[in-house]
């Protein structure tokens, strides 16, 4: 009997943790189909003339030890400064020893830490940093109690939010139906109105009430104004932690991992590890069918969407990282009315990228931490500003020095939420590029003769909505979990707002299942459902 087979279905972060997992763990082959022509899915690094685009932002920062693990098993910690740490003084926590162990080997090996201005596949220990841009100043985000937030909210606001806050802890909503009934719940009315409801709403495009309430559970999670007070409290008595501060709230910690050379360069690594050790990568592979019998997944078919080639792969497990909408599609007309009914009626909202390379930014850091040239420090700003789409903006620089090409140059990203197909999805590149430099232009960040290059990046279905029928997904989930051998993993696999560490570990739990022979999936859909899996990357407004 030959060795068994597991096609995943994608090969972002849940399909290639799936696939490294099997190969180091079991004698199962993985055969990774991946309908882009890029690794990372949502993860990747784009590359624009030497200058590097996350997209979304990717802090990797986890309170799961065993994802910590794995990221540092992949690639180890810095042991020497990075060219910023260097240039500014910047003290950081450095590796003193690091310790691999390579796909398929038994024993981990001991290496000295590496050299980030000497090799590229390591991790640095960055500094987080996000703000809240909102009536032309910045506000810390958390928000956080700081003589300078007392005062740019001004004494009336203030006492708004006090008496807000007081009356939503002791008359809060009982039956919370929506993300405004959550948000008033934990920050009062006030509050809501001032930081949350409309940035929120510019996000997905639709009111706060139509929003479910476990889109707040799951990325803001036990964050509250209570919270808040006692880490701001707590800051007083102690220095700033490592990057693995497991006993502070999500939304607010203060460093993170990064790879080098963004996000893309792990999973682009992870990818050539699979295929050294005999997993199979297609790319560009839209898959067109799934065969079931006997409650099992029996093959994919799948067609090479350059040449039109259509292959078919038998196999024993599958697992699917895929949209929902396309897994229901591709299972054929057998799935019950029902089933299509809720599949056709979720939502995704779409997110487009427009990067700038600059000569300056005309706002200055104003901050006590030290950067390169006086930028700003920030990783990423929260644009709360109401005149303007504009949703947030990302810094490239300050997420790793590594990320653009000449460090004299601002290389930044305007983030914008759509929906494929609207005014600004369709909107011909040199256009949206126009009108996202009047927006930053408009709100006094930059100087459009400062301008010196631009791209533009569009990712259709980035974000699973808890709009439409996701109140019925339930039924999608016990349909698809009657076949025994499929495994919804990772963000869109699952239309749960996931980060990469619960998409890792929803893979992870996976492949569990597969050597403790259960078959039952509760235990992967409690990923980032139960409080002990609360190890969320990002910050909570709308991070990807």
């Amino acid at each position: 009997m030959g060795k068994k087979c597991a096609v995943i279905i994608g090969a972002g972060p849940a399909g290639l943790t799936a696939a490294y997992e099997l190969l180091d763990r079991t004698d199962i082959t993985p055969v990774i189909l991946e309908m882009t022509a890029d690794i990372g899915g949502i993860s990747k690094t784009v590359v624009y003339k030497n200058n590097r685009i996350d997209i979304g932002g990717h802090r990797f920062f986890s309170k799961s030890a065993r994802v910590m693990a794995w990221w540092k098993n992949i690639f180890p910690v810095q042991g020497k400064p990075a060219r910023d740490d260097l240039q500014t003084g910047r003290i950081i926590p450095l590796a003193g020893h690091c310790s691999i162990r390579p796909l398929g080997a038994a024993e981990s090996t001991t290496i000295a830490p590496p050299d980030p201005e000497v090799t590229d596949n390591v991790l640095l220990v960055r500094g987080r940093l996000s703000r809240i841009f909102f009536l032309r100043t910045f506000f810390n985000y958390p928000i956080s109690l700081t003589l300078e937030t007392l005062t740019n909210l001004g004494l009336i606001r203030l006492v708004k939010i006090g008496f807000s806050y007081i009356k939503s802890s002791v008359f809060p909503v009982r039956v919370e139906k929506s993300l405004e009934d959550f948000f008033i719940n934990r920050f009062g009315q006030e509050l809501y109105l001032t930081f949350f409801k409309d940035y929120t709403e510019k996000v997905w495009g639709v009111p706060c009430q139509q929003i479910k309430p476990e889109w707040g559970a799951q990325r803001i999670k036990g964050l509250s104004v209570t919270k808040t007070i006692m880490h701001a409290l707590s800051k007083l008595f102690s220095w700033r932690g490592t990057s693995v501060q497991q006993n502070v709230e999500t939304s607010l910690i203060e460093q993170f991992y990064y790879p080098k050379l963004g996000p893309g360069q792990i999973w682009e690594s992870v990818a050539e590890r699979i295929a050294a050790h005999g997993g199979l990568l297609t790319l560009n592979a839209k898959v067109t069918a799934l065969e079931s019998a006997n409650g099992q997944i029996t093959a994919v078919e799948v067609q090479d969407t350059g040449n039109g080639q259509v292959t078919r792969f038998q196999t024993d497990y599958v697992f699917s990282s895929m949209p929902v909408q396309e897994l229901i599609t591709a299972l054929g007309t057998t799935v019950p009315k029902a089933v299509q009914e809720v599949s056709a009626g979720l939502i995704y909202r779409d997110f487009i990228t427009v990067g700038l390379l600059l000569k300056k930014l005309t706002i200055t850091n104003e901050t006590s931490q030290k950067t390169i040239n006086n930028l700003i420090p920030d990783n990423w700003i929260y644009i709360q500003e109401r005149e303007v789409k504009l949703g947030r903006l990302q810094i490239f620089n300050n997420w790793s020095p590594y990320m653009v090409h000449d460090p004299d140059t601002v290389w930044i990203g305007l983030e914008y939420f759509c929906n494929e197909g609207d005014e600004l999805w369709v909107m011909e590149d040199h256009a949206l590029t126009h009108f996202a430099i009047a927006e930053l232009s408009s709100i006094g960040i930059i100087n459009p003769e400062d301008v010196l290059d631009s791209t533009v990046l569009r990712m259709p279905k980035a974000y699973p909505a808890y709009l439409g029928s996701y109140d019925r997904f339930d039924e999608i989930r016990s349909y698809t979990d009657g076949f025994e051998n499929l495994f919804l993993i990772g963000r869109n696999g699952m239309h749960r707002y996931n980060n990469s560490d619960h998409s890792m570990l929803t893979a992870m739990t996976a492949v569990d299942n597969i050597i403790a022979r259960r078959t039952d999936k509760h235990n992967i859909w409690q990923v980032n459902a139960e409080e002990e899996y609360h190890e969320d990357a990002e910050s909570s407004s709308v991070t990807s």
